[in-house]
């Protein structure tokens, strides 16, 4: 006998599950990692995102082999695209994490820890919550309890993009000279991976919403 769909849509979400809660500990362990450059830290978090492309590739087999045997329709059937959908904005986001690891990692030990205190530990905790928050929301099926959650999501969104617009002016001032602009540019271009990793959460959330309240959604 065939899986029932209901048993199949359960473990594809236990595989998105898997990914989040490993790019979840990936950015725990980065905000670690932050405090003073543990490198040890930033390659245990690199860990945690291994043979992503591999895994989503899998999972989005089989969400396909699920429309076509089961057909779904509805409010099944938004749940279904919404998890395709979101199998590529893990996959972006673990891309974006990595990213991260690697420049900060290049650009660590040549910024001084204040500068890392006010700016990058910050954005990394926002960036850290709103992961949080969007794979809280897999979970829940109350629609204002989802609307919470996703406000909640937004906000730690924007808190990176307001966070990162004040370190990009601030340190901007602070580039008295070429050794110490090519520094700060790096360490933007490191700040703006954790940025577009909270993106992602928030597409995340939008696509839970979709899926579970309905409506348009936004990628």
């Amino acid at each position: 006998m065939l899986p029932t769909f209901q048993t199949n849509l359960d473990g594809i979400k236990s595989k998105l599950l898997e990914i989040g809660n490993g790019l979840l500990e990936s950015n725990k362990l980065i905000l670690l990692a932050l405090n003073d450059c543990d490198n040890e830290k930033f390659i245990e978090a690199r860990a945690h995102i291994k043979n992503i492309g591999a895994k989503t590739d899998k999972i989005d087999n089989e969400i396909i082999k699920v429309l076509a045997l089961y057909t779904p329709e509805a409010r099944d059937l938004r749940r279904v695209i919404a998890y395709l959908k979101i199998t590529n904005e893990l996959s972006r986001a673990c891309s974006n994490t990595r990213s991260f690891i690697r420049g900060f990692t290049d650009v660590c030990v040549d910024v001084d820890v204040a500068t890392i205190n006010e700016y990058a530990v910050p954005m990394q905790t926002s960036t850290v919550k709103a992961i949080e928050l969007t794979l809280s929301m897999i979970d829940y099926e109350d629609e204002e309890e989802i609307q919470e959650i996703y406000n909640d999501v937004l906000i730690e969104e924007n808190k990176t993009d307001d966070l990162y617009e004040m370190v990009e002016r601030n340190l901007s001032l602070q580039a008295d000279s070429l050794q110490n602009f090519e520094k700060f540019h790096k360490m933007l271009r490191a700040l703006r991976k954790s940025g577009k990793i909270a993106s992602r959460a928030i597409s995340i959330a939008n696509l839970l919403v979709y899926a579970k309240v309905g409506g348009n959604f936004h990628n």
